[in-house]
């Protein structure tokens, strides 16, 4: 709740962008954020023109060199 807050702070009150780099989280958990995303107005379906939010996500079962370039992409 607190990340969606901090996002939806960022797209809607100041017109910035966000990017969020989620590192060994679960599909389930990402997917949930996502359409929590769109519900709330942050993205739009499909990832179209509009959207003010990017998600990148390394899960548990990868190989340690793609979950840290996951969290060097979030800092890019």
């Amino acid at each position: 709740v607190l990340i969606m807050e901090l996002i939806n702070n960022v797209a809607k009150a100041h017109g910035g962008y966000s990017v969020f780099a989620g590192v060994g989280e679960r599909t389930r958990e990402g997917n949930d954020l996502y359409h929590e995303m769109i519900e709330s107005g942050v993205n739009k379906a499909g990832g179209g023109e509009g959207s003010k939010a990017a998600l990148v996500y390394g899960q548990t079962n990868e190989p340690p060199g793609a979950r840290a370039r996951v969290a060097l992409s979030g800092l890019t």
